[in-house]
């Protein structure tokens, strides 16, 4: 099955759901080689690279009829302004990996990588004609040799914060990266695309928000999640994890009584880059352990009436992951390279090897290992929200039940968490998410509503402007030119859903 990268012009981000729906139900799971040797594994880590860069109005032209383009075109267009020197190193950058795994297999060593690219990002870079990026990138996702080395995860499109994003509007960006990410490498490689990175590291803590958040996640095909330590608790007693370097288990309650559960792959501390890029992960596995999961009981499948099976605690590796931006930093352009390939050599084979997540999570399944079977957790301040709402009672008195304690306590909210307790994804951002929800409003309103088809060269239109319209860094700086540029991307996205009407 071969889609076309671009359709009218426009990165192709819709249309063909259907048919990449029915091809990959034909597909089993991946089985990943177990490369491996588990054995004598006593603790692993594993770490992914962020990268992203927004869609932004020309700004040598005109605000309200300047083409889109990417931030990474202007800079190269004008070395000479601010850091834009820099946007040489960042074209490598993107592309590095393709030149890393493969000298590093060649040595016989084992490299891991997770690679997280913003829908925004890859478009871009094609649009640019930066091929060269996209022919490393396919040798290391596509070539037998090495795709056992990089474990994609999946993104939303435009790089939208969830916790203020609205639902559907999340679920059509999840949904378009899937759908870019199979026209650039191929159905099989998305078949192969099991994690979620968030952008920003945001996650909803309002129940309904986050549980139609897991639910996007899951119908898409998701089997686990990375989440911000901080952001989540332990869902007996609201308090933070006891051990996060082991998969959870992520449980979604919403108003109506509704739940759902994804496993967790939990990010600690910050996101300095330093972490990764001087390969900490790695240092902080080697003073780690196996942990025991403690496993409960199972019933016999031979019939109804069968005995209960005891099943003991089973020990694992422990997991350190971390994710940072792969381009962003003098420490990540210019350190990350050589203390990556040294990490490498020193780690692979070991008693702490690098590896993704993926195959981390079959590992555990080979042993037994089930989701029922991990630590159970949700987001932040659930628990105080679980303790005065009654299951079930519905969307009004679960709105209630946040009046009531925001009032009581000025550091409650539901406004979601992300890489740092700094910064709220709505507050001070009312000029941006006002022009935001509006464009939100007329795409629900003149397409959805009416189910126009994915396919329609309209739809298509209004997507692309609706989904670029919603990157973070618009709200990220919250006033001055991004500000602009964002108001004006909602504005021609509401221009493009109008109709003849």
């Amino acid at each position: 099955m071969n889609l076309p990268v671009y359709v009218d012009g426009l990165p192709n981000l819709c249309g063909s759901e259907t048919a990449i729906a029915d091809r990959l139900t034909q597909r089993e799971r991946p089985q990943r080689d177990r490369c491996v040797d588990w054995g004598p594994v006593r603790s692993a880590y594993a770490i992914a690279l962020h990268m992203h860069q927004p869609l932004i109005p020309d700004p040598d032209q005109e605000l309200t009829r300047a083409p889109i383009l990417s931030n990474l075109k202007h800079m190269m267009d004008h070395p000479h302004v601010g850091d834009n020197h820099n946007a040489a190193v960042f074209h490598w950058c993107y592309k590095r990996m393709g030149e890393f795994i493969p000298r590093l297999v060649a040595e016989g060593k084992q490299p891991r990588v997770m690679l997280d690219y913003s829908g925004t990002l890859l478009h871009g870079l094609y649009a640019m004609g930066l091929h060269d990026v996209f022919d490393n990138l396919r040798t290391i996702t596509c070539d037998p040799r090495y795709r056992g080395c990089v474990e994609w995860l999946g993104s939303a499109w435009g790089h939208p914060v969830a916790p203020s994003t609205p639902v559907q509007d999340y679920r059509l960006h999840v949904q378009a990266w899937r759908h870019f990410f199979a026209a650039l490498f191929g159905v099989e490689a998305l078949s192969r695309v099991q994690g979620f990175s968030p952008a920003e590291m945001a996650m909803p803590n309002h129940p309904d928000v986050f549980y139609e958040f897991v639910r996007t996640l899951k119908d898409c095909g998701y089997r686990w999640v990375m989440v911000q330590e901080h952001t989540v608790e332990q869902v007996q007693d609201g308090r933070s994890l006891g051990y996060p370097h082991r998969p959870h288990r992520l449980v979604a309650r919403n108003s109506k009584g509704q739940t759902l559960a994804i496993i967790a792959i939990v990010k600690t501390q910050g996101s300095d880059t330093k972490l990764v890029g001087q390969m900490q992960p790695y240092y902080e596995a080697k003073g780690l352990g196996r942990v025991e999961l403690g496993i409960g009981s199972e019933k016999g499948r031979s019939g109804p009436d069968s005995s209960t099976k005891s099943r003991g605690p089973i020990s694992i590796p422990s997991l350190v992951c971390q994710i940072a931006d792969g381009e962003n930093g003098g420490v990540m352009m210019n350190e990350f390279p050589p203390k990556y390939v040294q990490v490498m050599q020193e780690s692979s084979g070991g008693p702490t090897p690098p590896v993704n997540v993926g195959e981390y999570l079959d590992y555990l399944d080979s042993l037994g290992v089930r989701e029922a079977d991990l630590p159970a957790i949700q987001p932040i301040f659930q628990h105080r929200i679980w303790e005065r709402f009654d299951p079930g009672a519905g969307p009004e008195a679960l709105a209630a039940t946040i009046r009531q304690l925001s009032q009581e306590d000025s550091r409650f909210h539901v406004e979601g968490g992300s890489w740092t307790n700094n910064i709220s994804w709505v507050r001070g951002y009312e000029n941006v998410l006002q022009p935001m929800e509006a464009a939100s409003a007329k795409f629900n309103e003149k397409m959805l509503r009416r189910g126009v088809p994915s396919s329609d060269p309209q739809y298509r239109n209004a997507l692309f402007h609706l989904l670029a319209c919603q990157t973070s860094c618009y709200r990220y700086w919250g006033q001055g030119l991004w500000a602009d540029w964002g108001r004006e991307l909602c504005r021609r996205a509401i221009e493009s859903i109008q109709d003849d009407g």
